[in-house]
């Protein structure tokens, strides 16, 4: 079974705090265990921050949230868990003492991961009676938006459970990644090490303040890594006779006295000093929480752009997202296989229910244009997953284009507002389907906008329009019959600039 069933987490901190919120938005139910006296608090806190960027991240139907509770000991916590994630304070002797007692009470055939930053598995999985399926599972902050994790065996781990752990973290919007062998630090915070030390010099030698580093990484190769990452990079700028010649060219840089990398700068007072001040002045004036909340934004919007990108297939972490919400739209929201309520089509069908995120106003705080129309394109894909054009039928070569879009703005959309659209079909004949969307403030609901499309089957194969099939016609029928009783809808067949009245 590839799913995770239920889980418990170890540790609630930041890091386990955010597992947490990423199993509990994939469904599953959490048990934790934290003595912290505050525990309820940050994580309670973290999981509102992961709740808010779902919102902005996905429209696809999130199962029903997973129950969180916490429990008063290890062995109450990983009691019927499959997966166990501990991500208690990084000391080798704290992290053994826990993963040996998740061990003596977890079911056996659960598996173990360890959020450890560099510590090696085997020696966590030292004193454990079942080390074959304890492993290294090292996220990224914050993990519930962040998708990947280096899955790391120990000497006695087995290749099924990095097998299994890798299929399990799937359905939950997360890449595993399988490292051949066990390295202190393994790849990124390697990485990250030798960025951040190099970073340090050139703080202590005076060559740049901590904000004008950051820019240099934001600004540039930050932005190349976040879509394509080392290698793939420097590929490309090897130009046409690609990697091989970018060695050739570049390699000898290798051995030019630029780096620092050998020495190790002294922390002293001074220079923690001077990094805090620096620090502070670049952005202490924000709150860690409204830090995070930046942060959240940002990596919606980078990754939901990568999601678009290799024509619609998804790119980097934009490709994972895809995947993720391919899933959860295979599922429907439904949890444990259970069917959704069949819609009424005795009215406009309701659709879509979202909300205005910052990533979705402009200047003016108000719901930027084509925001609107992302909300009539997801209401017309509800529609057609409603009749059967689903990821299936689309790869099997055929689909519904829309071809023809008139938009009125009756009201403002604001940042934070609640909304929800509504779908009337009009008309359908093999070919086409005439249909009428509105977006209302769900408090109220007033009509914020409406949209009178119209979209046509097409053979993607050929490029041509062709005839639904009769399946596809059949569950398309009664929509249309039940809502040719409806009253048209205000607006039904305005041109542009056409007055009142």
């Amino acid at each position: 079974m590839t799913n995770i069933r239920q889980a418990a987490c170890i540790g609630g901190g930041v890091i386990g705090g955010a597992w947490a919120a990423r199993f509990l938005l994939g469904g599953i139910d959490v048990s934790m265990y934290d003595p912290h006296p505050d525990a309820k608090r940050i994580v309670g806190e973290v999981l509102a921050n992961a709740e808010r960027a779902y919102s902005m991240l996905t429209m696809a139907p999130l199962p029903p949230k997973g129950r969180l509770t916490f429990c008063a000991s290890v062995e109450e916590a990983v009691a019927g868990a499959d997966w166990i994630q501990e991500s208690v304070p990084e000391r080798v002797d704290l992290k053994r003492n826990v993963l040996t007692e998740i061990d003596r009470y977890a079911d056996p055939t659960a598996l173990i991961g360890s959020s450890t930053s560099g510590i090696m598995p085997t020696e966590l999985q030292r004193d454990m009676k079942h080390p074959e399926r304890m492993f290294v599972a090292h996220p990224y902050n914050p993990v519930y938006l962040l998708p990947l994790a280096e899955l790391v065996g120990g000497e006695k781990t087995s290749a099924e459970t990095l097998a299994l752990a890798k299929a399990r973290l799937a359905p939950i919007g997360m890449k595993g990644v399988i490292l051949k062998k066990e390295i202190e630090a393994f790849v990124g915070d390697r990485l990250l090490e030798a960025i951040w030390r190099e970073g340090l010099w050139l703080i202590h030698d005076d060559i740049c303040d901590t904000e004008t580093l950051d820019d240099v990484i934001r600004y540039s190769f930050g932005m190349r890594w976040a879509q394509m990452g080392l290698f793939e990079t420097y590929r490309i700028a090897g130009g046409e006779a690609g990697m091989r010649h970018f060695l050739a060219q570049f390699g000898p840089c290798l051995s030019w006295p630029w780096t620092k990398l050998t020495d190790v700068v002294d922390l002293d007072d001074a220079l923690v000093d001077k990094i805090a001040a620096q620090s502070d002045a670049q952005s202490g004036a924000r709150g860690i929480r409204e830090l995070e909340r930046i942060r959240d934004e940002n990596l919606v919007g980078i990754m939901q752009a990568l999601k678009a990108g290799d024509g619609g297939k998804g790119w980097g972490s934009g490709k994972v997202l895809a995947d993720f919400e391919k899933h959860l739209w295979s599922k429907g929201g439904a949890k444990d296989g259970k069917a959704k309520v069949a819609p009424d089509f005795s009215q406009p069908l309701r659709l879509v229910d979202t909300k205005v995120s910052a990533a979705w106003v402009d200047y003016n705080g108000h719901m930027t244009e084509h925001r609107y129309l992302q909300v009539f394109g997801d209401t017309s894909d509800a529609l057609l997953r409603l009749i059967g054009v689903d990821f299936a039928y689309v790869e099997a070569g055929n689909s519904y284009y829309t071809v023809e879009t008139h938009i009125r703005h009756l009201g403002e959309a604001r940042l934070g507002q609640a909304l929800y659209a509504t779908l009337q079909v009009l008309a359908f004949d093999e070919k086409r389907i005439r249909y009428f969307t509105t977006i209302h403030d769900a408090e109220t609901g007033d009509a914020l906008a409406t949209a009178e499309q119209l979209m046509l089957h097409v053979d993607s194969k050929v490029g041509k329009s062709s005839a639904a099939p009769s399946n596809i016609l059949t569950r398309l029928a009664p929509i249309a019959e039940a809502h040719a009783m409806l009253p048209v809808p205000d607006g039904v067949g305005r041109s542009v600039g056409q007055k009142n009245g």
